[in-house]
């Protein structure tokens, strides 16, 4: 197809020079160019796919250069980008110098809040529309000219408890506010829980004349109704798909219109145009398909929410595959002990693809759960089974863990309870950059009493972690790894068991220069820069595995000897495994001058390759020999007095 319209479309105003009948066009534009750049460089396909002609409709009756247009988790915004002026950006999605895969304040006006988290698009609206009535600039019978507000929440993070906060307190205003509903049956995975259900059973109700009456009674309600019905010959097919939820919505103290069709865009604009300057909040509930305008997508839409690269051949779609997974790793571990513990049990918070929990549901049904976006309450009822003497697994990104901290602390840690996190994608995550970033899992958990912490630096150490975590019942405890492949360089040898508090001595002699250590993954770059310092240096190397406890006797030892340490470590510089050396090293009185921390700087790192981010963090292969060459001359001179720490120079 020739992209004809697109091109011409530099800011919403030349949207709205458009007809509505060419408007398909440019959707099927949009299309093609999104499903193009992703088969080459990944990212969120199916959520972008399924409010093309929504996205298309809000900017054609909105103006969000003046009004509010709030994003919820963030990963269905490239319609709305190649719609402000960001067609340029797409040939590098989610590359430094191109297209976050997020909205992004730093790229564009049009974006107000970076978010890559469900559930906050209400309450941050709420928020907007508050300020914007202190400052007297909200739309409002009095102001029509003031700004609309406009939150799109979607993929199920409806049912996520922050939003069911931000529509109680939504219900309370007294101006115009509208919740768009993205229904498309979806999140990343098939939604979980009775709320899911409720829509599952709405969408499948076929009583169209008890929906007729119901779209005479919501015009009725609206101010000016009388005209609207007056109208209900234009709207047409919009008159017939109104219906007011008073089971749902309704309670909240919202106005709900629909289910109407999402990707009917002379309905869609035309229901828009009706509803935007009325002046109450309203909810408007639009039916779309996940994947929307290909086969492949429609069909499989976890798959393709957000996939590697692809190549589309004929009626076949192939995946581009890379090396095994640390996620691919843990869902076999996962396995393997619930093959043998009929006590483990495990959950995930609407990521089994994403967690690999996928396969102990398959396997374990009865044992395993996807409790849908709700990060607090799947802790919360793993804190229940381990009450019950049952031992839980909860597997969950990195990022995700943080908004399940005060589950944390006071269902599990507080009660002495046995809850194993397994936290993926931890350290930098690539693409998905800020937004997604695990750098401060090991320092929120740190704080708990008898929590055991620890990383793995490849399949077998993961493997030992889970084992090791299957049976701590001391209190909570938690496995890092990261969103990579892998290493296979120590597979051939005997992983020995974790044990509380131990490190794991992978390069030892008797007077080194230098000992490193090393937490997950990192263990093995400071391996790589080992290698190849070769005979300028006596180098230990050590795999730490604990953050919490961290091996006091190893640090003693070589302290004690002064011996300088290095620690590396892909979690932020503060509070995790080198701050809790350094912490151990002062509690004994040792001398911490000699530790050199390397970790992930104080500050945000955006898009790019993970290889990228690791690189801008110094914390790749060159920079740990810089470091190491470094601590060399300065321990030839002098030996340091105050503890330092590695933050990146580079641009």
């Amino acid at each position: 197809m020739e992209i004809r319209l697109l091109h011409g479309i530099k800011t919403p105003a030349d949207l709205k020079a458009l007809s509505v009948e060419e408007l398909p066009q440019l959707a099927a534009e949009m299309r093609q160019v999104i499903c193009e750049q992703v088969s080459q460089s990944g990212g969120h396909l199916a959520p972008n796919l399924g409010v093309i002609e929504l996205t298309i409709a809000l900017h054609y009756v909105f103006d969000f250069g003046h009004d509010r247009l709030l994003f919820d988790v963030g990963h269905q915004c490239y319609p709305h980008k190649l719609l402000t002026g960001r067609f340029n950006l797409l040939p590098k999605l989610r590359q430094r110098d191109g297209m976050a895969g997020f909205p992004e304040p730093r790229e564009s006006s049009y974006d107000l809040f970076s978010v890559g988290h469900a559930g906050t698009a209400i309450s941050t609206a709420v928020g907007m529309a508050r300020g914007d009535m202190l400052n007297e600039e909200a739309c409002t019978p009095d102001n029509p000219d003031g700004r609309h507000v406009v939150s799109i929440i979607g993929d199920a993070s409806i049912v996520n408890g922050l939003a069911m906060e931000g529509l109680n307190n939504a219900g309370t205003l007294n101006r115009q506010f509208l919740v768009v509903l993205n229904d498309n049956g979806m999140s990343i995975a098939k939604p979980q829980g009775a709320v899911a259900g409720y829509f599952d059973r709405l969408r499948a109700s076929d009583t169209y004349r008890a929906m007729k009456r119901a779209a005479k009674d919501v015009m009725s309600n609206l101010p000016g109704g009388a005209t609207l019905r007056d109208m209900s010959h234009r709207l047409g097919e919009i008159a017939k798909d109104a219906l007011c939820e008073d089971a749902w919505f309704e309670k909240f103290g919202l106005l709900t219109i629909g289910p109407i069709d999402g990707h009917d865009l002379p309905s869609l604009i035309d229901m828009l145009m009706t509803i935007k300057d009325v002046d109450r909040p309203i909810v408007l509930h639009t039916h779309t398909i996940k994947g929307k305008g290909y086969e492949f997508a429609e069909g499989d839409a976890t798959t393709f929410h957000s996939p590697k690269p692809f190549e589309v051949n004929g009626c076949r779609v192939e995946l581009k595959s890379s090396g095994r997974s640390f996620t691919a790793a843990f869902a076999d571990s996962l396995c393997d002990v619930m093959s043998r513990d009929e006590k483990v049990v495990a959950c995930t918070a609407a990521m089994p693809d994403g967690t690999g929990v996928k396969k102990a549901l398959d396997t374990y049904p009865d044992r395993t759960w996807d409790t849908g976006i709700c990060e607090s309450h799947a802790m919360d009822m793993m804190a229940g089974m381990a009450k019950t003497g049952l031992r839980p697994f909860f597997a969950v990104y990195s990022t995700f863990l943080q908004r399940a901290f005060d589950q944390a602390f006071q269902e599990v840690s507080l009660q002495g309870l046995a809850v194993r996190l397994c936290l993926d994608r931890a350290g930098v995550v690539g693409g998905d950059g800020a937004v997604h970033h695990g750098f401060c899992d090991m320092s929120i958990l740190r704080v708990l009493p008898d929590s055991a912490l620890m990383a793995a630096m490849d399949e077998p150490s993961l493997n030992a972690a889970m084992e090791f975590m299957r049976t701590y019942d001391t209190g909570l405890s938690a496995v890092r790894y990261p969103r990579d492949d892998v290493d296979t360089r120590f597979v051939e040898q005997t992983c020995p068991a974790f044990e509380i508090g131990h490190a794991r001595a992978l390069r030892v002699h008797d007077n080194p220069d230098i000992a490193i250590l090393g937490f997950g993954v990192m263990t093995l770059t400071a391996m790589d820069a080992v290698d190849q310092i070769g005979s300028e240096a006596i180098i230990n190397v050590y795999d730490g595995r604990f953050a919490k406890p961290v091996d006091r006797d190893l640090i003693r030892d070589l302290l004690e000897r002064e011996i300088p340490i290095i620690t590396i470590e892909d979690h932020g510089i503060h509070g995790g495994f080198g701050a809790a050396v350094v912490e151990a090293a002062s509690e004994m009185n040792l001398n911490a001058g000699l530790i050199h921390r390397m970790a992930l700087p104080d500050a945000w790192i955006y898009q790019g390759s993970r290889t990228g981010q690791l690189e801008e963090a110094g914390l790749d292969v060159d920079s740990v020999i810089e470091v190491i060459r470094q601590q060399l001359k300065s321990t030839n001179s002098s030996t340091k007095s105050t503890v330092v720490e590695t933050v990146s120079t580079r641009s």
